[in-house]
Formats: structure tokens, C-alpha cells, sequence
């Protein structure tokens, strides 16, 4: 009948839905979100940064052969690249591995057997997960050096309208930016310098770091959720893993008890006859 119809519908979503490994899925939604945060606001603060060197710093750019900061924002974009496919792609194998290593999988699709290579996935996504959360940090610290620079420039460009006669000057030598033989100093009092302090792009650029620096941080608690949701599949694995084993014994040793109980009846009825 259809009052049937729809609850045996009703039965199969909720065992559906029973079987989704709902932590490996808030971890993914999480890396995801952290990752496309960095790449996204990383990507365009670095444009936004040489959006503001070449307009108020006038920095140059050099020949193709050489190493100047344009060519290391360059590199790091095509770094961003990399890292956003390739979590896209990683996050994917975590929630395929959550699939296969939940116990709602068992109830799902009865019994299984736990393979040596199934104990050696989970331990190998473990150890790569935890050398991920530890890139992840360094991502973070890096993403921290930007932030503290132009928290520094922003500074700067506050104290100089609220000091008056003040001389403060912007220097990229300090950070490394330029050549230590390049004079590309911005101070205050400068048509440039006032320009830079009122443009959108340095307010902007700061902005995209900071929530870049808050999607890196997403993506090392993301590593940390999933270090937590693969270590407890690895331990349900072994206690399979085990069980398995003490079934195995057990069926086996019932099999040889079967086996001499049937030997002796055969012989007993045999002694009768």
C-alpha cells in the first residue's frame, strides 16, 4: 500500500542518512571553507600588494631572470593554485575514507573484513594528515609576517593624521622587500604618502590578509578535527580487526568440537553395531 510505500522511503533515508560520516563531513566543510578563504583572499591581497608598490612605492619590476619580490608574489599564487586543488582532491579521499572505516557502514552493508590494507590506509592518511596540520602552521606563521606589515603601515598612516609635524616614513628595505641599495621611502607629508594612507587598496589588502590568515587557521583546526576522526576509525579498525580474529578462532574451534563430536558418534554407533 502507499502508507508502506512511504515508510519503508522514510526507513531507508534515515539509514542513509545514519550511515554519513557526519564528523569526516563537518572536517571537509571546514577545510574547504579554510582553504578557499587563504587561496581567495591570498590571491588577491598579493594583486592588491603589487597594485600598491608599483603605485606609491614605485617599485619596478626587474627582468625575467631575476628574483625580486614580484616574481616571489608570482610563486606564491601559483603556490595558491596548487593548494586549492590539491585539498580539494584530499578532502575528497578523507570523506572516502570516513565512508568506508564508520561503523554505520557495517550496519549498512552487514559484516565485512578488515583487510591489512584497509589498517594501512587509515595509518597512512593519519601520518599524512598530521604532516598536512603541520604545514598548515607554518602557512599560518607565514600568513602572519603581511598582517604584521601592514598593521604597521596602517599604523602609521593613523598616527601621521593625528600627529602633527610628526616624520614618519615607510621603508619596504626593512622588510626585505626591495634591494638595500633601492631608496624607495614614503613619508609623510608626501602627496603619494596621503594617497596610499586614503586608497581603498591598502584598506582592502589589509582585510583580504587578515581573513586569509583566519582561513589558514580554519584549515589547521580542520587537520586537527581530522586528526581526531581518522585516530578513532584507526582504533575502530583494530577493535574489528581483533574481533575479527577472536570470531575466526572461535567458528574454528567450534568446527574441531562438531568434528570430534560427530567422530565419536560415528564410533559409537559403529562399536553397537
Amino acid at each position: 500500500s502507499k502508507k508502506n510505500r512511504v515508510k519503508g522511503c522514510l526507513e531507508c533515508c534515515i539509514k542513509c542518512l545514519g550511515g554519513i560520516p557526519y564528523p569526516s563531513l563537518i572536517a571537509t566543510i571546514l577545510l574547504y571553507a579554510g582553504v578557499a578563504l587563504f587561496c581567495g583572499c591570498g590571491h588577491e591581497a598579493l594583486s592588491g600588494t603589487v597594485s600598491i608598490l608599483q603605485n606609491y612605492f614605485e617599485v619596478v619590476r626587474g627582468p625575467m631572470d631575476t628574483l625580486d619580490v614580484f616574481t616571489m608574489i608570482d610563486i606564491i599564487k601559483y603556490v595558491i593554485y596548487g593548494i586549492a586543488s590539491a585539498f580539494f582532491v584530499y578532502g575528497i579521499l578523507l570523506m572516502v575514507e570516513g565512508f568506508f572505516t564508520s561503523g554505520a557502514i557495517k550496519d549498512l552493508y552487514g559484516d565485512f573484513k578488515i583487510t591489512t590494507c584497509g589498517r594501512c590506509v587509515s595509518a597512512w592518511f593519519i601520518m599524512l594528515t598530521y604532516i598536512f596540520m603541520l604545514a598548515w602552521l607554518g602557512v599560518t606563521a607565514f600568513t602572519a609576517l603581511p598582517v604584521f606589515i601592514y598593521f604597521n603601515i596602517w599604523n602609521i598612516c593613523q598616527n601621521a593624521t593625528m600627529l602633527n609635524g610628526a616624520t614618519l616614513c615607510l621603508d619596504p628595505r626593512q622588510y626585505g622587500i626591495v634591494p638595500m641599495a633601492e631608496a624607495k621611502t614614503l613619508c609623510a607629508g608626501s602627496d603619494k604618502f596621503y594617497r596610499m594612507c586614503e586608497s581603498n587598496e591598502l584598506d582592502m589588502t589589509f582585510h583580504l590578509f587578515i581573513c586569509a590568515l583566519a582561513g589558514a587557521g580554519a584549515a589547521v583546526i580542520a587537520m586537527i578535527h581530522y586528526l581526531m576522526v581518522l585516530s578513532a576509525n584507526w582504533a575502530y579498525v583494530k577493535d574489528a580487526c581483533r574481533m575479527q580474529k577472536y570470531e575466526d578462532i572461535k567458528s574454528k574451534e567450534e568446527q574441531e568440537l562438531h568434528d570430534i563430536h560427530s567422530t565419536r558418534s560415528k564410533e559409537r554407533l559403529n562399536a553397537y553395531t
